[in-house]
């Protein structure tokens, strides 16, 4: 019986070791958070391993990311400061005619 070729796996890219180096966390104290081995954290870094659905999620959950910003089948080109929440960038009151020292009325 003829055995059926393994279908070729796509790569998954990570941004761990950049998430680390931006929040300051070493291979242990990330494998503490999630509960796995410091060991998997370098396997899943250098693409060795590929973790699972839940492991991926509680990875992301740690750096408060969407799995997408941490994981991608394509290469990360992007920062994951996009899908940062977004502060408002005007809660300044409305000037009359320039002025910046006077406030509009209420109305």
């Amino acid at each position: 019986m003829a055995r059926t070729p393994k279908k070729k796996q796509r790569p998954i890219y990570n941004r761990l070791r950049v998430l680390r180096a931006e929040t300051d966390l070493s291979r242990a104290d990330l494998a503490a958070k999630v509960g796995v081995n410091p060991q998997t954290i370098g396997a899943i870094e250098r693409a060795d391993h590929y973790p699972s659905l839940d492991l991926a999620m509680s990875l992301a959950e740690v750096f408060a990311l969407p799995v997408e910003a941490v994981f991608s089948r394509e290469p990360l080109t992007y920062s994951p400061a996009a899908y940062a929440p977004q502060q408002p960038t005007n809660t300044s009151t409305p000037l009359i005619n320039g002025s910046s020292d006077k406030k509009a009325p209420l109305v």
